[in-house]
């Protein structure tokens, strides 16, 4: 076929600066084609940038729907609560589908997603696991196909949110509170629990959770603070402050505080908006650390420790073998295998550009080349069983039980049926 013309739904951060700017640099393969952004200037300020014909621009999703099949593809990168809504909608009119994680903040929507992609079978229909792509886990996954070091017996995985991203996103942000969007574990650790799937090869049987809200709370506030960073006398003291994040650093996070982030706009928004709140201040609830001890099918044991108290973001993991142990450093690059039976070890650096959270573009480049050759790949079953993970997870931190995965999942398929049908 073609070029194949994509629709984007949410100009955020991703849309924006990560699917845009990827169709725009390939665009003998791809072209964006639709916009649906009900935020005036970020939907602008995507117009402007990708040349979008005014006749296919939306302010809601009802307008773009209405219009029929216009592109090949729909990427959904909006706010988690509406991602099903404009799946299954996508999906009827024919659309080819790229779906960012967490595919749902609800467990009911999840048990829907998970018929949806039983029933949309022939076409493309993906979500962004964008772990899976990078050289770094999939170097990871080669050792232990391998098995030079024999059978695998247990990972140690922890995932380093950074002390600055959880201030950004889970105190300031979209994801701070678990009844507007979706406890951490799901929100954030749905890519890491996919990823720790598709390099054991085995599905999780249980999971035992423990976390919570330590210190970045109410409680661990003072008189001297102020409730806004710019106006806070001790602010040069504190690593959480907005005025460090914001101004003092040039992150890409910068872009979803303000659409024109020059330091006046971002002083003026900083000052007015919730990006510049004190950290003890805001009406957070998620947790700031949590373990997880996943059992697998097959018999290996993980253990799955996220922590907003780290100075970067990044992902170390160490993998137990029965003849040999490998740790992996994800934003250097760096994997170290050690034989039991050797006194030296070995040292892979690997090539790939990490810069922040928003990873590689291998995923993007995967969805439209299979959509190009027309070949039809639907991966959502494989991955949707990260988020019952997560959704267990979560479930089992709150009622501090060990959860059984199937019989978790089973009971909330039943138990959506039986909600619906008293609503209906």
């Amino acid at each position: 076929m073609g070029k194949v013309k994509v629709a984007i739904i949410g100009a955020g951060l991703r849309g924006t600066y990560k699917y845009g700017e990827y169709i725009q640099k390939n665009l003998s393969l791809c072209e964006v084609v639709a916009i649906v952004e009900p935020k005036k200037g970020r939907r602008d300020t995507f117009v402007k940038k990708y040349n979008i014909n005014k006749d296919n621009v939306f302010d809601n999703f009802e307008d773009f729907f209405e219009k029929g099949k216009i592109a090949d593809a729909v990427i959904i990168c909006n706010s988690d609560e509406r991602h099903y809504d404009y799946l299954n909608k996508s999906l009827e009119i024919g659309y080819h589908v790229l779906l960012e994680n967490p595919m749902t903040n609800s467990l009911d929507k999840l048990v829907h997603i998970k018929e949806l992609a039983n029933k949309f079978n022939d076409r493309v229909f993906m979500s962004c696991n964008e772990l899976r792509y990078t050289k770094f886990f999939n170097k990871l996954k080669e050792i232990i196909q391998s098995q030079e070091l024999g059978q695998l017996v247990n990972i140690q995985y922890k995932d380093n949110i950074g002390h600055w991203n959880y201030a950004h996103n889970y105190i300031r942000g979209n994801w701070r509170n678990s009844s507007d969007s979706s406890p951490i574990i799901v929100s954030r650790n749905c890519n890491d629990i996919d990823v720790l799937i598709y390099l054991i090869e085995s599905n999780c049987k249980k999971i035992s959770s423990f976390g919570r809200l330590k210190h970045l709370n109410n409680e661990n506030m003072n008189l001297n603070m102020s409730e806004s960073c710019l106006r806070c006398s001790i602010e040069n003291k504190c690593p959480y402050s907005a005025k460090k994040i914001y101004l003092e650093k040039d992150r890409n996070i910068k872009y979803s505080v303000h659409i024109n982030p020059s330091e006046s706009n971002l002083k003026e928004i900083l000052e007015k908006g919730p990006y510049g709140r004190c950290v003890y201040m805001c009406d957070n609830n998620v947790c700031d650390n949590m373990v997880s001890i996943l059992e697998f099918e097959n018999g290996v044991n993980v253990t799955l420790n996220s922590s907003a108290f780290t100075k970067e973001p990044n992902k170390l993991i160490n993998m137990m073998f029965s003849f040999g142990e490998v740790s992996g450093n994800f934003i250097d690059g760096k994997i170290k295998i050690e034989k039991f039976s050797q006194e030296n070890f070995i040292e892979i650096n690997i090539n790939e550009d990490i810069k922040d959270e928003m990873l590689n573009t291998e995923l993007i480049s995967d969805f439209i080349g299979l959509i190009n050759k027309q070949i039809n790949k639907n991966t959502i079953l494989d991955n949707i069983q990260s988020h019952i993970v997560s959704f267990a997870g979560e479930y089992s931190r709150v009622s501090s039980e060990v959860v059984t995965i199937d019989e978790f999942f089973d009971n909330a398929v039943e138990m959506t049926k039986q909600i619906e049908s008293v609503l209906i």
